[in-house]
Parts: C-alpha cells; sequence; structure tokens
C-alpha cells in the first residue's frame, strides 16, 4: 500500500499549537510534493453594537489575518484562504470543496471544564471530516521523517 498525498490543508488560529502543527504540515507537503492549503476562519458571531462597525471590523480582521498568514509562511508556496464564519463548518466546507486529502490541525489538549466550555475545533473536525486528520499537540515530542525512503 502506498500513500499518495496531493493536497494538504493545514488549519490556523495562530496558537501556538497551529504554529507548531504548522511545521508538520510544511514539511508533510514538502516530502509528498502536495500543494498545501491554509485556512483561517475568522468568526461573524463577535457583538459589535452598531452594524457598520462590525462589518469595517470583520474586514479589517480577514485582512490582519490574510497578512499575518503571509508572515507565518514566509518563501513557502501555499493557497492562502481566510473565510468568514463558524470555524469547523469553514474547515469541512474548504476540505470538500478543495478535495483535500488530508488536514493538518493544531489542538490546544484542554480536558475537563475548558474543553466543556470553549469545545475543541479539532475533535469536531476529526469527528466530521471526510479525509483523515492530522492532530499535532506541541508536548514535546518531535515527528521525524526517514530520509531513506522516499514515498
Amino acid at each position: 500500500m502506498s500513500i499518495t498525498l496531493q493536497k494538504i490543508l493545514f488549519v490556523t488560529d495562530f496558537s501556538e499549537p497551529a504554529r507548531y502543527a504548522q511545521q508538520h504540515a510544511i514539511q508533510l507537503a514538502e516530502r509528498f510534493g502536495a500543494a498545501l492549503h491554509v485556512l483561517h476562519a475568522v468568526s461573524d458571531d463577535v457583538f459589535v453594537p452598531a452594524p457598520d462597525l462590525a462589518e469595517q471590523w470583520l474586514h479589517a480582521e480577514m485582512e490582519r489575518a490574510r497578512k499575518q498568514l503571509s508572515a507565518d509562511l514566509g518563501t513557502v508556496k501555499a493557497v492562502v484562504e481566510v473565510r468568514q464564519g463558524n470555524a469547523v463548518q469553514e474547515i469541512l466546507k474548504y476540505a470538500d470543496e478543495q478535495q483535500i486529502d488530508l488536514i493538518v490541525i493544531g489542538t490546544h489538549g484542554r480536558t475537563g471544564l475548558s474543553r466543556l466550555l470553549l469545545g475543541s475545533v479539532a475533535e469536531k473536525v476529526v469527528r466530521l471530516a471526510r479525509c483523515p486528520v492530522m492532530t499535532i499537540h506541541p508536548a514535546n515530542h518531535q515527528f521525524v521523517m526517514d530520509q531513506r525512503s522516499a514515498p
């Protein structure tokens, strides 16, 4: 059995776990010669008293996210997408639209009450995605690929 990856989706919320997962996504894309897609979803459920201010805030936040993604990726060539809406829904929709082979997402590893209150985007994506999902937790483990065996 041979695994081929043509399209890898890296999902980010700009957190520390996401930055750690980004390194894995880039390495996998390079190793498999896959196209790297990067997605950030800007939540549109933030309460702002005036509708025109909400629209301005949302536009500014999406532009800030685009700039941050470009800076974070440096010279890595990637398809960068910033979408508005629920993160889980936007991740799943994008993965289906682009026929993604693998989703790479960081996880905070929350447990107990904080997980119950904040939910887990990664957990929901794992349960609902139609493609494999690799979750990365920055807990002192280094993923090392054997340089001798090329895909």
